[in-house]
């Protein structure tokens, strides 16, 4: 294959969007072309590990509804693959007096998609789940629908529906350089120059690097993150059939799972501002942030004889007011750009077809209204 072959979609990126992207990209019947500057599945991004909270619950309506979508894409990426890659466990958001959204901004965009749910005093909550212990002025929602998504598995699925209707995807393969053309743009990679008439980046933490020369900046706040894996007393007390997905929406909010292929629950704290690039990435976990973990899960889910057993890092990369951006490059329009803000993955199979469908058919049937480029981007041309 000559690496100026014609490319109809060039997709930037490997992980579960990029990944997603490609697949829609290339069932559309195009030819298409994806690049990951590491290896498949690696652990540098925000794609690896076992599990993510998919649910609808959410304060704006927006996402609600995208997720309404997600759920029908992950049905059919399931049965395109042959994979059960959603586990479906039901899921509470716990919300304090210092929360920064209210049960009623939860409730309110769950209604106006018709999503059930359930509103939860403190003493309902104990007795289905006597396992937490929450103070009595704590709201919660309850949905059914939530529940978890296999990471790993989940972008090998994407990967591999990809190849199977006839996309190229080149691990190891840097992508240096796109330079947009009167018919599409050239793609200078690590590896060889490729020419597409479509470009999608969903590079995450890397995507100034590839904007900069296109006259664009995002602030973008980039941090490493971290997860604890505890072996409980008990672990049947944390079967998925025992035990819900849990968010903590408190002025720090926290997170976790039930037992999920093996007798742990884990759980993390969202957004701890352990900022960072990814050159400075360090990969070895923050002993401050654990201790701070392990003491709000003394309280929050008491276990006398519970034991930690590893800790993951990955990446976040926040975008401005934590907002999706999918949209097209104002000045390059055949560049379309996808960030996900660090809590797309339950969004993956809707965000990468939209993307997919922006790149060919010019337009989707997603409200993606509130997720274009925002005004606070640099267009570094005029510095």
């Amino acid at each position: 294959m000559s690496t100026m072959d014609k490319f109809d979609v060039a997709v930037v990126g490997q992980g579960v969007l990029g990944s997603a992207a490609a697949y829609y990209a290339a069932r559309k019947g195009t030819k298409v072309v994806a690049f990951e500057q590491f290896e498949f599945g690696h652990v540098r991004g925000a794609s690896h590990d076992t599990s993510r909270i998919v649910r609808t619950s959410n304060h704006a309506p927006e996402y609600v509804s995208l997720a309404k979508s997600a759920y029908e894409d992950w049905a059919d990426v399931e049965k395109a693959c042959g994979q059960e890659l959603l586990t479906i466990t039901g899921g509470v958001v716990f919300f304090t007096e210092d929360s920064p959204q209210t049960a009623s901004d939860f409730t309110g965009s769950l209604e106006a998609h018709g999503v059930p749910y359930e509103l939860l005093n403190a003493e309902e909550v104990k007795r289905r789940w006597p396992q937490f212990e929450i103070p009595d002025s704590v709201q919660t929602v309850y949905t059914p629908d939530t529940g978890i998504a296999h990471a790993a598995k989940s972008v090998s699925a994407f990967q591999y529906l990809a190849r199977s209707h006839g996309g190229t995807l080149k691990d190891n393969t840097r992508v240096v350089r796109i330079t947009p053309t009167p018919t599409g743009s050239i793609i200078d990679t690590s590896k060889g120059s490729f020419n597409a008439t479509k470009v999608i980046l969903a590079t995450d933490a890397w995507a100034n690097e590839l904007l900069g020369p296109l006259g664009v900046h995002i602030p973008l706040s980039v941090m490493q993150e971290q997860v604890t894996y505890f072996k409980p007393s008990d672990a049947a007390l944390f079967e998925a059939d025992h035990f819900p997905v849990w968010i903590w929406k408190g002025d720090k909010s926290f997170y976790g799972f039930p037992c999920y292929g093996e007798p742990t629950i884990k759980a993390g704290r969202d957004t701890s501002n352990n900022f960072m690039t990814p050159a400075q990435r360090t990969y070895v976990h923050s002993p401050e942030l654990f201790d701070q973990l392990t003491t709000f899960m003394k309280g929050f889910v008491p276990d006398e004889h519970r034991q930690p057993l590893r800790t993951i890092t990955c990446q976040y990369t926040i975008t401005p007011d934590r907002q999706f951006i999918i949209s097209p490059l104002k000045r390059h329009p055949d560049v379309i750009l996808g960030l996900g803000a660090a809590h797309a993955f339950k969004f993956a199979p809707a965000f990468g077809r939209v993307l997919a469908e922006l790149a060919i058919d010019g337009k989707t049937n997603e409200d993606i209204s509130k997720f274009g480029i925002p005004k606070v981007v640099i267009d570094t041309s005029k510095i």
